[in-house]
C-alpha cells in the first residue's frame, strides 16, 4: 500500500505520542522531524529510527523537503500562527495541534489567505476520527434518541493539587513560565481544554438541524494568579434550539464525560476525548450498552484518516474531520468565552 510521508515540527510530549502511533498506521510513515533543540532531535531520531538526512534543526528546511507530504505542527500554541503561514508559503499540507491559533484574529488571517489560495488544513482532534464518534453520529442520524435537545460536555483534571507523604492535599504554586498558565504562550483552561467541548458542540448541534448563529451565555471563570482562567463554564445557545453546557478545569476533576439528550433518550459518552472505555450508554426506557472498538491507537485513527484524504487527492479534510471553516467558527466561540 502507498504511504504518506509525515514530518513533525516540535518534539515535545504530544509529538512523542503522535510519533509512536505510526507503528499502528496502515497508510502513513514518519519520515522527518524538526526541532530547535539538538538534544531532542538526537533522542527523537534514535527512538523512532529517523534517518539523519530527515532530521532538521531549522523549521524551514523540513518544509522545503519534497519527500515529506504533510507536516504535523506540534509546537506551543503561541507559535502555531507563524508556522501555519510558513506551511502555506511552501505549499505544504499540514495538521496543526489544537488550538490552531490563540485567538480569532489569527485564524481569521489564515482564513483570508485560504480565500486567495486553497491549502490543506486540519486541526488535531484525534477524537474526531475514532469509531466512537462515528458510532454516535450514526445513532443520532438513525433517530436513536429522538430529536436532539441539548448536551453537556466536560474536560477537567485537578492538576494544581498534589498530596504529601501523609496524604494531605497541597496546593501547587502556579508557574507563570509554564505554557499552561502563561498568557503570552496561549495558556488557560479554555484554550487548552475548552476547544474540545466547543468543537464537539458545533459538530453535534447541526445533526438536529442547521444553525446560523450561536450565543454564549452563563459564563463563569476563575482566573489564576498568572492571569489566565483555570476553571471555566459556559452555555452555548444555537439558533436551531439546541443548547450545550460546557466546562473545563485545571482545579477540578470534571472527567471527560458528555451527555447528549434527545426527546426519547440520551447518549452517555464516558470517555469523550480519549475513547478508552469500550462502550457507550444509551438511556431510554432501559439502559443499553453499545460496544465500541477501541483496539486501535487513538492517534493512529487520526493519522490514517488524514493520510487517506491526502492519498485520495482531497483538497480539504473530510467529515467528521475539522475543516478551516470549523476552526474559524470554534475560535470565535472560544474568544468570546475567554473575554
Amino acid at each position: 500500500m502507498e504511504k504518506v510521508n509525515w514530518g513533525i515540527i516540535g518534539l515535545g510530549n504530544v509529538a512523542n505520542k503522535f510519533a509512536d502511533s505510526f507503528k499502528f498506521s496502515l497508510n502513513a510513515k514518519l519520515l522527518g522531524i524538526s526541532s530547535n533543540s539538538q538534544d531532542k532531535l538526537i533522542k527523537f531520531s534514535e527512538r523512532f529510527k529517523i534517518k539523519n538526512q530527515y532530521c532538521f534543526s531549522n523549521y524551514e528546511d523540513i518544509l522545503k523537503c519534497n519527500k515529506i507530504d504533510i507536516i504535523y505542527i506540534a509546537l506551543p500554541n503561541s507559535l502555531h500562527f507563524n508556522l501555519i503561514k510558513k506551511c502555506i508559503s511552501y505549499k505544504k499540507k499540514f495538521l496543526v495541534e489544537k488550538p490552531a491559533t490563540i485567538n480569532f484574529f489569527e485564524i481569521n488571517e489564515i482564513f483570508k489567505k485560504y480565500e486567495k489560495e486553497n491549502f490543506f488544513f486540519s486541526e488535531a482532534f484525534p477524537y474526531r476520527y475514532h469509531p466512537q464518534l462515528l458510532k454516535i453520529i450514526n445513532l443520532i442520524k438513525k433517530n436513536k434518541i429522538g430529536k436532539l435537545v441539548s448536551m453537556e460536555s466536560f474536560f477537567g483534571n485537578d492538576i494544581l493539587t498534589s498530596f504529601n507523604f501523609f496524604g494531605l492535599k497541597i496546593k501547587k504554586k502556579i508557574n507563570k513560565l509554564n505554557r499552561l498558565y502563561n498568557k503570552n504562550l496561549g495558556g488557560g483552561a479554555i484554550l487548552d481544554l475548552g476547544c474540545y467541548p466547543v468543537s464537539l458542540s458545533t459538530l453535534i448541534a447541526p445533526l438536529s438541524s442547521k444553525f446560523k448563529k450561536v450565543n454564549l451565555v452563563n459564563k463563569k471563570k476563575l482566573i489564576g494568579s498568572s492571569g489566565v482562567d483555570i476553571d471555566s463554564y459556559a452555555e452555548l445557545i444555537f439558533d436551531n434550539g439546541f443548547t450545550s453546557k460546557i466546562g473545563v478545569s485545571f482545579t477540578k476533576n470534571l472527567g471527560r464525560q458528555t451527555k447528549i439528550k434527545g426527546t426519547e433518550g440520551e447518549i452517555i459518552i464516558q470517555d469523550t476525548w480519549f475513547s478508552e472505555i469500550p462502550y457507550l450508554i444509551i438511556k431510554k426506557n432501559n439502559v443499553e450498552k453499545v460496544e465500541i472498538d477501541i483496539a486501535k491507537n487513538l492517534y493512529a485513527h487520526e493519522i490514517d484518516f488524514i493520510s487517506k484524504c491526502v492519498l485520495d487527492g482531497k483538497g480539504v479534510i473530510e467529515y467528521p474531520g475539522i475543516t478551516l471553516n470549523d476552526t474559524v467558527q470554534n475560535m470565535k466561540i472560544i474568544d468570546e468565552w475567554i473575554k
